[in-house]
């Protein structure tokens, strides 16, 4: 049976068949069959089609299209009825992907039996993509290695061209292609191309990096220093690329020559040292080792060893009783009895298996307090010196008995206190009561104010009905009990209440739409006064729902413990007139030199700008990875991650900060969607803007940009695009460009930061790693020992962009033509050539007449000469 290519008719019983078409040219007629072979399309990627399905025989079809045995559940099919028992229906693809490749077929069902139509197979060829790509390594230099490649069609073959830079290296290869790389002795990049009769596509580039000597371990200290025992305990310096398996440790007495000597396996960075001598001067240093070698010895930390204990006994302890007092004495030691300087005495007495009291003293002889005379009262002596108690005493025993006679003093003396109490009890009524008439006769002054008019009845009668006070309202009492919390959260800020008399407040620190920050004082229990900051918030916009949600967040910061994190004080209530909830704040430490954000500006556009080193700026983005990286351990996504929430403490170290806070005291930097809460949209990624996602790979995200605000001094990333304009800005493949003085390692960083694919992002350990490398290659400091004001000029031009590189995300707008016409198109996270007028020639026949020799034309060649973006 001959028919259309668009409508395929069948005459007899209910029966069902298919056509496809893609694009023009069309054949005039097709002969097809029910049943036989599946029909094969080959398609381009990209290209439209549609399928085309008859059925005749039948009122009310209903027709399923059925792809490889599943039901498509696309919106973009649809079945027209040609007459009464003749329909028509239409499965579109609008633009065909691999994904799309397959067997379809239409199926119907009647009289309770399947009807189906002949199968149509889809092939869609388009250009390759990469199955494996080359990964970053970490080598020996000089040392041959490989690196891996593979990419599939279909069209097959594909063949794959190796990269080492900017240059083509070995032959081409089919898919998979391994490149035997004999050795190298500098940092290199790689990547590979994949070519077939569509295309070619570019994949990742690959750092291949030159392992080297560790640095000598960091912070070397001796702890638990006893009178013949020790713990060195360091931190390991940059491992050079190759992960560290030992450690030296080798501590020398002063006076000697020898030197003991312990290898430590790793990453156990600690090691004790039995066995030494008392009161002996001591050195320590650490070297730690990789498969390259050894790191140099760290400086020597001198320490010294504790004393003996003494070994003499007090002798001769006894008590005597005068009054009301008990007073101790015993035998003096003698002066060579005593052993390593010798504080003195200390003293402990205890009743009922309880002590009850304890001191230092330094003669022989001490007054005993709080002890009560109706029990028995157990008393020890010992001498003390810096390495700890000698023997103690014989315990010596006074019963109840022999201490009744202190029980009360004599009675001759007992009626004085009793007098002079009661007298100032007297004196005190006769006070109040005089004060209190006073104010009342002040109330009902009025009252004699309109007397009675001569001849007549008074006019006016005016009579205090009752008292009342002027004071202000009655506070009520702010505990944890008295703001509706859940028990779960009393439970976890039981233990870090503080009372509102233990705390002052100070200065305003900041504001903002929902609360404020404030300079406090508080009380720490030896009597000292710590200076903290103390967050509120405002007293007419919260409900207790707020108080639930302020405190929360506090509790979680709670369980924080790390140098690069800011950590808990304590939170408080503030009292207010009953019927009103207590005001929630949140006690944090003290940070000098305020918000990073801040600071930078300061530095740039300040009243007085000073120059922030590179090493300086390197070393803000390491404390933040720290930090992020401790909470990530601790599956805490903090959702706001931007210099703005960065806080920089007295030594210039920079702390993570308001953890969900920032969005009730900051109001700057957010955008308002609709009626969900603020976002800080220019600091979102793509998954949180488009599906309001947020996960550690989203803070990852927020990183990056973070580190383009400290790159920057402060500048507004972004800056003239509007919030409601980012999403659309950043899903076209347009990220944060590159600052003129950013180091393009540190640039690299940003972009990995950016990767749409999120699992695709470093790790904050990784990206931790990478800054400590990027710190480590830069040169030292000059001598300065504040580093903050070093001035190292510009950046050598050797770290300026590299105009040839790019750094690929998302899609590529628009057509470019190459040689008469080429279609550009970036899918994924690749770079894509198409070449459609050249599908079957050889993709390498066309070179670009100012490329260097043997290199490709293609459209990268132009579009890597602009400036260096994302």
């Amino acid at each position: 049976m001959f028919c259309s290519l668009d409508v395929l008719l069948h005459c007899g019983p209910p029966t069902l068949a298919n056509l496809l078409y893609s694009r023009p040219p069309r054949s005039p007629f097709v002969g097809t069959k029910a049943t036989g072979m599946p029909i094969k399309l080959k398609v381009s990627q990209g290209q439209p089609v549609k399928l085309n399905c008859s059925l005749e025989g039948m009122e009310d079809p209903e027709m399923l299209w059925i792809k490889d045995g599943a039901v498509v559940q696309s919106v973009d099919q649809v079945y027209i009825p040609v007459d009464e028992e003749h329909w028509i229906g239409f499965l579109s693809l609008k633009s065909v992907d691999r994904k799309d490749s397959g067997k379809y077929w239409c199926q119907v069902e009647t009289n309770g039996k399947k009807e189906e139509s002949q199968q149509v197979w889809l092939i869609v060829e388009g250009v390759p993509y990469f199955t494996v790509e080359p990964e970053d390594l970490s080598v020996i230099p000089n040392t041959p290695f490989q690196l891996f490649c593979a990419a599939a069609g279909p069209p097959e073959p594909v063949t794959i061209v190796w990269w080492m830079g900017d240059s083509k290296v070995g032959r081409s290869d089919v898919s998979p292609s391994t490149l035997n790389v004999p050795g190298i002795n500098q940092s290199t990049v790689f990547s590979c191309e994949a070519h077939n009769i569509k295309g070619l596509s570019s994949s990742r580039t690959a750092t291949v990096k030159i392992k080297a000597l560790p640095f000598p371990p960091l912070n070397v200290t001796v702890t638990q220093i006893t009178s013949n025992n020790a713990s060195i305990t360091w931190l390991p310096g940059f491992d050079g690329r190759s992960p560290l398996h030992s450690c030296t440790v080798q501590v020398a007495e002063l006076q000697e020559d020898e030197v003991s000597t312990e290898v430590v396996p790793v990453p156990s960075f600690s090691q004790a040292f039995p066995g030494l001598k008392h009161s002996t001067n001591y050195s320590a240093r650490v070297q730690c080792t990789n498969e390259l070698g050894s790191s140099p010895f760290t400086d020597w930390v001198y320490f010294q060893t504790m004393g003996l204990a003494p070994n003499s006994t007090p002798q001769n302890v006894h008590i005597i009783q005068r009054d009301s007092c008990l007073i101790l004495e015993w035998e003096t030691i003698a002066p060579e009895m005593h052993r390593d300087n010798a504080l003195g005495y200390r003293l402990e007495w205890s009743q009922d298996n309880i002590t009850q009291g304890e001191m230092i003293v330094q003669e022989t002889r001490a007054n005993l307090t709080m002890w009560n005379p109706l029990r028995d009262l157990t008393i020890r002596v010992c001498v003390l010196n810096s390495a700890g108690c000698g023997p103690w005493s014989e315990p010596l025993l006074l019963t109840a008995e022999d201490l009744i006679g202190q029980r009360q003093p004599p009675y001759g003396t007992s009626w004085v206190p009793v007098v002079l109490g009661i007298l100032t009890a007297l004196v005190t009524a006769v006070a109040l009561a005089l004060i209190l008439l006073r104010k009342r006769r002040k109330e009902t002054r009025f009252g004699h104010a309109f007397g009675s008019v001569v001849g007549g009845d008074p006019v006016v009668h005016f009579r205090a009905v009752r008292s009342f006070n002027r004071e202000g309202p009655e506070l009520i009492e702010a505990t944890l009990d008295s703001i509706g919390i859940s028990d779960d959260l009393k439970t976890k800020l039981k233990d870090v209440l503080i009372q509102e008399q233990q705390f002052t407040l100070g200065r305003m620190l900041g504001k903002g739409e929902f609360g404020s920050v404030r300079e406090g004082q508080l009380k720490l229990p030896d009597g000292s006064l710590q200076k903290v900051a103390v967050k509120m918030l405002k007293a007419d916009i919260f409900t207790s729902n707020d108080i639930e949600e302020f405190l929360r967040e506090a509790a979680c910061m709670k369980e924080f413990d790390h140098p690069h994190v800011t950590k808990l004080i304590g939170v408080s209530l503030r009292n207010r007139p009953k019927g009103r909830l207590p005001i929630p704040m949140v006690i944090l430490p003290f940070m000098k030199h305020g918000d990073l954000h801040s600071f930078l500006l300061m530095s740039r556009i300040g009243e007085n700008p000073f120059n922030l080193p590179l090493q300086t700026l390197l070393k803000f983005m390491i404390d933040i990875a720290s930090g992020m990286e401790y909470l990530s351990s601790k599956n805490f996504i903090h959702r706001d991650l931007a210099a703005r929430n960065c806080m920089l403490d007295e030594y210039m170290n920079v702390c993570v900060a308001d953890f969900g806070l920032s969005k009730k005291i900051y109001s700057g930097d957010y955008y308002r969607q609709g009626c969900a809460s603020k976002l800080p949209v220019k600091w979102l990624a793509l998954e949180s803007l488009a599906d309001n996602l947020y996960t550690t790979h989203s803070d990852v995200w927020a990183f990056g940009v973070t580190m383009w605000e400290i790159v920057t001094r402060g500048q507004t990333p972004y800056a003239g695009i509007e919030n409601a304009e980012i999403y659309n800005y950043l899903i076209s493949g347009n990220r944060l460009k590159q600052p003129l003085e950013c180091l393009e390692d540190v640039y690299d960083l940003m972009c990995r930061c950016w990767h749409s694919e999120p699992k695709l992002r470093p790790s904050f350990g990784a990206l931790k790693l990478q800054l400590e490398m990027i710190l480590a290659r830069l040169s030292l400091l000059s001598s300065s020992q504040d580093p903050l004001y070093v001035n190292i000029g510009k950046p050598q031009e050797a770290y300026r962009n590299d105009p040839s590189t790019d750094c690929p995300f998302g899609t590529l707008d628009g057509d470019a033509n190459i040689a008469g016409a080429a279609a550009a198109a970036v899918t994924s996270d690749y770079r894509y050539i198409m070449s459609p007028l050249c599908l079957g020639s050889d993709a390498e026949s066309e070179r670009h007449p100012d490329a260097p020799e043997g290199e490709a034309r293609s459209l990268l060649y132009d579009l890597e000469m602009g400036p260096k973006r994302c």
